[in-house]
């Protein structure tokens, strides 16, 4: 047997041993407590709440999770990126994103180990978003490190809809959606078409499509659901620019106007759940092909004043999985028990590229590499309601990763696996004077690109010998907080949280080499705010500050370059679900951050309030105009400082380099229902 069809099998077997037993429990009831909060941060987030923020654009979803940040450095094409508790996540390296269980995060990419693309995403087909921050929950395994985020679909629509959206620069979007029943069931279905040039001088010619169908059955009892998606698009990139540049090419242009990329995504993922007096029987299973090409040249002429520093990143991937879980009721003492038992597997087959270009034209091979990737979880976590007042939750998980990496320099090849447990524990005070206080400890970890632990020379330099790194990085982490409810109609949560991690250690998929940084601590404070004193009103705000260090002693300093210090957020809603007027407006603050390790740079923050206004006919048509960037708001999306070179030139310049955000821009939408 070949050592690919190896790796895919001992991902698999464990889950299919599980899921046989799982089928063959009685039917089972989820009880009232399994959807307590576990910590303070626990959060969901429903379909009305995530519909009535405006956006820019579709991975935007997810700052609905408060102190989370979603931004963009590049084209509309390229994946988020993210920003909570203090880390530049870059595209998810430690935030575990999922769908449906279903997850996005990509390891050993040729972008960022984590990659997690939300631009296939219909946000209208979206029915909630769960928000676990930390490393206290067992279900959650690589890459949640400041927690994991679970997306979820709706299975039906109230009604058949055609909307179009048009707008400031160039936007363009149309969708069709509805559902029917059919048999037992019902069928979804969804065909999204988006264009967009942006405000850039070069214009994105961002042509997006997306389609979704799914069916689904049955009810709390047992239910089944059975989704196949699709997603193509490709753009051009203005990426960030040094301040230098500006007066040379203004604030919104480029220095190279051939970067830009494709992107495409197909998946198919079925779910099983049954309920009942015994427990909580899931499984599902994912198959997803996608392939991404990115240009992007982020030193212009610094490596090669001839032709340039644009490179070729390529990835294409298979990844197949299946997971499950059972609950089990049970007592202890004659109190409640609830015991949860599961299994995640997960294998990727990828090909990577690393090449350099000009005008997206091939000029030589940095790297390329065939990499098998498997991953096998087993965790389990109990739950013992003590006393009225008082749960107590025992959990650990222990997973097992590895694989195989065929490089074109034979040095860079080889095989490495490793193993990994990682226990958790927490306590529930409560509820007194409709208060609760939580305290929750666990460690946790991410994977590195699996490149990193064979690699021994510089691809772009043979003669540069380059030392492995561990396949699994560990964290530990603690939260302490309340959430009360004292004053009918409000809900506040406070939660102190440390998080350290023994070395964050990465992949340059940039330049194809391993990176290791220093070890890290992060503390920080989150306090979030829900107030709805009428019906037609409802406010919210949100504050999170972060103390970001490194933990060693360092000549070159002890910040964390890009780790924010404040994340703040507040919103008004106003309107209730019927015919008549809405609206609503929210606040958006990305904090400060270092940009050098001895805090000698900082960024400027960054403030945007986007707005909404629409009204809903007797007819159930809706017309709305959403204001992004209502006030015009002159900053960065992102900033980096780095050396770079322009041509011209003599030698290379360390400057602070800059995305901006987009001017004021409009956007009608018109929704028909059918």
């Amino acid at each position: 047997m070949s050592s690919r069809r190896l790796v895919a099998l001992c991902a698999l077997l464990p889950a299919v041993a599980l899921a046989q037993s799982a089928l063959e429990l009685p039917s089972v009831e989820v009880t009232a407590d399994a959807a307590r909060p576990l910590a303070a941060s626990d959060r969901d987030i429903g379909a009305e709440e995530l519909a009535s923020r405006p956006q820019n654009r579709p991975g935007e979803i997810v700052e609905a999770a408060p102190g989370l940040i979603a931004t963009q450095h590049s084209g509309e094409g390229k994946a988020n990126q993210y920003f909570l508790r203090g880390f530049n996540l870059d595209h998810g390296t430690d935030l575990a994103l999922s769908l449906d269980g279903m997850p996005l995060n990509m390891p050993t990419h040729a972008h960022g180990q984590g990659y997690a693309d939300l631009n296939f995403l219909i946000p209208e087909l979206v029915g909630s978003l769960q928000v676990r921050k930390g490393t206290g929950h067992a279900e959650f395994g690589d890459f949640a490190t400041t927690g994991a985020l679970g997306l979820s679909l709706v299975n039906a629509l109230p009604r058949p809809i055609l909307q179009v959206t048009g707008g400031s620069f160039g936007y363009w979007r149309g969708l069709a959606a509805g559902s029917t029943a059919l048999g037992q069931g019902t069928l979804l279905g969804a065909v999204e078409l988006g264009r967009y040039d942006g405000p850039w001088q070069h214009g994105e010619a961002l042509r997006r499509l997306n389609g979704l169908v799914r069916y689904s059955q049955g009810d709390a009892g047992e239910s089944v659901s059975l989704s196949a998606m699709a997603y193509s698009s490709r753009w051009n990139s203005t990426d960030q620019i040094p301040a230098r540049a500006i007066p040379l090419v203004g604030r919104y242009g480029t220095l190279d106007a051939t970067d830009g990329g494709d992107a495409q995504r197909y998946s198919l993922s079925g779910a099983w759940q049954r309920s009942g007096e015994h427990g909580t029987t899931r499984v599902n299973a994912f198959a997803i092909h996608s392939t991404l090409n990115l240009f992007n040249n982020f030193t212009y002429a610094l490596d090669d004043p001839t032709h340039g520093d644009q490179f070729h990143q390529q990835d294409r991937r298979w990844v197949l999985g299946l997971n499950a879980s059972q609950t089990v009721p049970g007592e202890l003492w004659d109190r409640p028990l609830e015991t949860r038992l599961g299994v995640q597997t997960r294998y990727d087959d990828i090909h990577l590229g690393l090449f350099r270009t000009e005008a997206r034209s091939w000029l030589s091979t940095i790297r390329t590499d065939a990499v098998q990737q498997g991953s096998a979880g087993l965790w389990a976590d109990t739950t013992w309601h003590a006393t009225e007042w008082l749960r107590a939750t025992l959990g650990l998980r222990g997973d097992a990763a590895g694989g195989r990496v065929h490089s074109d320099l034979a040095a860079n090849s080889g095989s490495t696996a490793q193993v990994i447990a990682s226990p958790k524990a927490g306590l529930v005070l409560g509820p007194w004077l409709a208060t609760e206080l939580y305290l929750n400890a666990g460690t946790g970890f991410h994977s590195n690109d699996l490149r990193g632990t064979t690699i021994t020379v510089d691809p772009a330099d043979p003669l540069n010998r380059l030392s492995r790194v561990p396949l699994l990085v560990r964290a530990k982490g603690a939260e302490i907080g309340l959430r009360t409810q004292a004053l009918a109609g409000l809900e506040t949560t406070l939660a102190l949280f440390v998080l350290t991690l023994g070395s964050e250690v990465l992949f340059v998929g940039d330049a194809g080499t391993t990176e290791a940084s220093r070890p890290s601590r992060r503390v920080g404070v989150e306090w979030t705010n829900r107030w709805r004193p009428l019906p037609w009103l409802r406010l919210d705000a949100d504050l999170a500050a972060t103390q970001a260090r490194f933990t060693n002693g360092d000549p070159a300093g002890n910040r964390i370059p890009g780790a924010p210090d404040l994340v703040a957020a507040a919103g008004v809603v106003l309107g209730e679900d019927g015919p008549g007027w809405s609206g609503g407006a929210r606040l958006r603050v990305f904090g400060p951050r270092p940009l050098l390790q001895d805090n000698s740079q900082r960024s400027r923050p960054t403030a945007l309030v986007n707005a909404r206004l629409g009204y809903r006919f007797e007819s159930g048509i809706q017309a709305r105009l959403d204001a992004l960037n209502l006030f015009g708001a002159r900053a960065s999306q992102i900033d980096y400082v780095y050396a770079s070179q322009l041509r011209g030139e003599a030698a290379p310049v360390l400057d602070r380099h800059f995305h901006p955000v987009e001017p004021v821009a409009l956007r009608f939408t018109l929704t028909v229902p059918l």
